[in-house]
């Protein structure tokens, strides 16, 4: 009997999972049609508008390209979730994600045309469509946008909603609710079965808790309540199922904000396996279009790179060899993507070569140093054949720094999450070394600063947060007082 108990509870569970995404998809989908035929429309009307100002004949190469364009931008915008619900999420956001749907819709229209041509030799038309269309969505979606909000602050197409917790991760939603009135979100208060401990996070809150579970469950009967947010503690397992079981009785829409406040997120983002639902903790920024834009960034600006500093590269290996004995290239074991090792070069800048189980870092009058090689390390010229490194796909132009092995092996044990730093590939400049953090790591909390940039890098990556690393490193981070 127990057996049949579990099945029974299994097949419940993946019944009220098929009801709830099925719920979630018929509510979404008259507005993501109307997004989709809004998007390919003004795709199709820029590029006519395009046309008209420079009097073009419209041929069928420009209908192939349009139909290219949306098709490709239909499918990518669908990878990058540029169709789910936005109501509670920033313009800002939304824009990025156009922005970089786009530009893959230009990446993809040029292969296409490497091989197929099927772009038209009218290139400057092109070229003026694939800045104006973009530009034409951003409008659109920037009016919709403020007048949506202005609608809602109106009080019209509003969400009244509860919250179920009234401990700190509740209060943290309340003020992200009560501090952007465009959303569309009403709040009317917490329930909660037990008074708030502690600090009592409530205390300085307009919002109070006005009854139990129970009258949270009545009041949502009673169509009173449209939304409700459950913010207990994941301890408070069987509070939440039955919560959850009552709330199946009701009309209101239940949304679960899992307290994952107690890991150090990385990436969160929703998934399934088969049925089930998952969230990630601790994942990579660089899965999907995000990986390709990436490598394609790095391909280009390593290219371009190493084309205007190729002269300079070979003067510097004679220098090496000419004034030191030993090899002009120094090859060392580091830790890569997914903590694999790979091999980094650099140019030497000491007497020794050392890659072995115990690697001294250098300090600030270490008499290894040669004095080219010091010239080299304070200008950091010793790092450009890393940009080989990057076109090999074993580096990128921005990431973490990599260490030396024995140095990984060493503080992995001393600070926590220290391996996550490997969740992408080692960069050649990275966020910790344009905010100062670089050279010597003499005390663990030096380390510990520097992993602590580097996690934020990976957690808050985008294309304009690399490039605005490039361009500080360009500024100040070719040089500093902790390089030698």
């Amino acid at each position: 009997m127990p057996e049949l108990s579990l099945q029974s509870q299994e097949q419940h569970y993946r019944k009220s999972l098929r009801a709830v995404q099925h719920f979630a998809l018929s509510q979404r989908s008259l507005m993501g049609a109307f997004s989709r035929i809004t998007d390919a429309t003004l795709i199709g009307v820029s590029l006519a508008l395009i046309i008209a100002v420079y009097a073009v004949e419209w041929r069928e190469e420009f209908t192939l390209m349009v139909a290219c364009a949306i098709a490709l931008f239909a499918f990518l915008a669908q990878s990058n979730d540029l169709y789910r619900s936005w109501r509670g999420a920033s313009l800002g956001r939304e824009l990025v994600q156009l922005w970089l749907t786009w530009a893959g819709v230009i990446l993809g229209l040029l292969l296409l045309d490497y091989v197929a041509a099927v772009l038209p030799k009218e290139r400057f038309v092109t070229l003026m469509w694939f800045l104006f269309a973009p530009s034409v969505l951003t409008l659109w979606r920037s009016l919709l946008h403020r007048a949506v909000g202005a609608l809602r602050k109106e009080g019209l197409n509003i969400r009244r909603v509860a919250i179920a917790g009234a401990r700190d991760l509740g209060v943290t939603l309340a003020g992200t609710i009560t501090g952007n009135p465009t959303m569309g979100l009403k709040l009317l208060g917490f329930y909660d079965d037990r008074q708030p401990a502690g600090a009592r996070p409530l205390a300085t809150q307009p919002h109070m808790v006005l009854g139990n579970l129970d009258t949270l469950v009545q009041k949502a009967r009673e169509g009173k309540i449209d939304v409700i947010y459950i913010t207990l503690p994941m301890r408070a397992e069987t509070r939440i199922k039955d919560l959850v079981d009552k709330l199946a009785d009701t009309t209101v829409s239940v949304y679960l904000v899992p307290d994952f406040f107690m890991f150090s997120l990385m990436n969160t983002s929703l998934g399934q396996v088969g049925n089930l639902p998952i969230v990630s903790i601790h994942e990579t920024p660089f899965y999907g279009v995000d990986g390709w834009i990436k490598r394609v960034e790095d391909i280009v600006l390593s290219l371009a790179i190493l084309a205007l500093i190729a002269m300079p590269m070979l003067l510097i290996s004679l220098a090496v060899r000419l004034t030191s004995k030993g090899p002009a290239i120094f090859k060392q074991r580091r830790y890569g993507l997914q903590g694999q090792e790979i091999m980094v070069y650099k140019f030497r800048s000491m007497t020794v070569c050392e890659d072995g189980d115990n690697v001294c870092q250098a300090t600030k009058e270490d008499e290894r140093i040669t004095p080219l090689g010091r010239f080299l390390r304070r200008t950091s010229l010793d790092e450009l054949p890393q940009f080989i490194n990057v076109l090999q796909g074993r580096m990128s132009i921005v990431g973490p720094r990599p260490h030396a092995v024995a140095h990984n092996e060493m503080y992995r044990k001393l600070i926590n999450g220290y391996m996550l730093r490997h969740k992408v590939k080692p960069g050649i400049t990275g966020w910790a070394q344009v905010n100062g953090l670089r050279g010597e790591t003499e005390t663990v909390d030096k380390m510990k600063a520097r992993i602590e940039y580097d996690l934020d890098y990976i957690r808050n990556w985008s294309i304009w947060l690399d490039l605005k690393i490039v361009f500080m490193t360009v500024l100040k981070g070719f040089t500093g007082k902790n390089a030698y």
